[in-house]
This record gives C-alpha cells, sequence and structure tokens, in this order.
C-alpha cells in the first residue's frame, strides 16, 4: 500500500525562507495536516514538530523538504538524521532543490552511491556556509565597534532633574514608585543611574544630605 506524503519547514529568526519553503511544498499537494513547521531562534535545536513528525512516519511514506540543511544544523546532524529517516524508518524522502536527493529513483547500487555521494558533499557545503556567515558576521562587528559602533540597547537618558529627584527620594520627601515614574526607569536601572550619578559627581549621601566625597 502506497505510504503517506509529508513536510517538513524549518526556519529561524534570521531565516525569512518560510514562505519560499511552502510555495515549494505547496506544489507537492501535500495535505496540511501533514505538513510540519518549527520555528526556532539560532540557539534552541529542539524542533518539537520534527519529533512529532519522526514519529508519525512509517516505512513506505515519503517526506518532502526544500533543501538539505532543513533536516540539521551541521554536517554529523544531517547525515544521522538521513540514516535515522531512510534506514530506521524506511522512507524515502525527496529535497526538492537537489533532484540527486530523491530516494525514489536509483535504488540500485550505483543509485544509493551516488545519493550518498551527493548528501555528504552537500552536508559539508550547507555547514560550512553557516561557518562561514558566522565569521562574517563577528568579523563585521569587530570591525564596527572598532569604528566606535555601539551594540544593543540604547541607553536610557536621565532626566533633566534627576539629581533633584535622586535628593527628593534619598531625603524621603519623594516616595520610590514617584521617582521611577518621573525617571521612566525600572527600580534597578534607578538604582544603577544614582550609583553612576554619585560616581559621577564624586558624592555620596548620609541621612539625605548630599556632600562632596573629596571634602
Amino acid at each position: 500500500m502506497k505510504g503517506k506524503v509529508y513536510g517538513y519547514i524549518r526556519v529561524s529568526s534570521t531565516d525569512q525562507n518560510e514562505d519560499r519553503q511552502r510555495i515549494a511544498l505547496g506544489k507537492q499537494k501535500i495535505d496540511p495536516k501533514n505538513l510540519y513547521i518549527d520555528k526556532q531562534s539560532g540557539k534552541d535545536f529542539h524542533r518539537p514538530e520534527y519529533r512529532k513528525l519522526v514519529k508519525k512516519l512509517k516505512p513506505g511514506d515519503l517526506l518532502f523538504v526544500l533543501s538539505i540543511d532543513r533536516l540539521g544544523r551541521n554536517y554529523t546532524e544531517i547525515l544521522e538524521q538521513w540514516r535515522i529517516l531512510t534506514k530506521e524508518k524506511s522512507i524515502d524522502i525527496c529535497v526538492l532543490d537537489m533532484p540527486l536527493l530523491d530516494t525514489r529513483h536509483g535504488k540500485d547500487l550505483m543509485g544509493t552511491f551516488i545519493a550518498d555521494l551527493v548528501l555528504q558533499i552537500l552536508s559539508f557545503v550547507a555547514q560550512n556556509e553557516r561557518e562561514n556567515i558566522r565569521k562574517r558576521q563577528e568579523q563585521g562587528i569587530a570591525a564596527a565597534k572598532e569604528r566606535g559602533v555601539k551594540f544593543g540597547r540604547p541607553a536610557l537618558s536621565m532626566p533633566s532633574d534627576f539629581g533633584r529627584i535622586v535628593q527628593a527620594w534619598e531625603s524621603k520627601r519623594l516616595p520610590l514608585e514617584s521617582a521611577l515614574a518621573q525617571c521612566s526607569m525600572s527600580q534597578s536601572t534607578f538604582y544603577r543611574r544614582v550609583k553612576e550619578y554619585r560616581g559621577q559627581k564624586g558624592l555620596a549621601s548620609s541621612g539625605g544630605l548630599w556632600y562632596d566625597k573629596g571634602q
């Protein structure tokens, strides 16, 4: 009996290929309930939908993916997932952007050899390209820092009357909640800015009174 047809899509926060994958897999007339999609950050590779998919697969089923790197994040993992799917689960895989990686064809010894060879080459290329992208990003960030470019969330500016607000708070004339509201800061940020402010002014306080620490 002919097996079921499935599709798998994986995108990350930096990968905007979901539409491209959907369009490509949509042409295969896959039942929507058999289409599994994982969205993840770059550091998260748990892939809950992929794990559900693998559990559903039965011998004779067919799985479509757009590209080979959808199966794993590195050379070793891609090869391992290919082995699990084709050997342990006994399903067919069709990689749409690489016709040679279609296990429905060339099931003789030569066909299998060619497919395995192409798989290993493409897996290596996919991992190598990701590593090159990461290196280029690191080099770009390092170069930008040398030019004085600041990364991360911009520092929250202090109100012009920050000193007055802090003194009123220190002297108990202004509740902490009101001080936070006037500064538009969280409690931890407010405390940090107070410490920075004291350091910049060379000031300390005692009993709500400010004095010069150098005196």
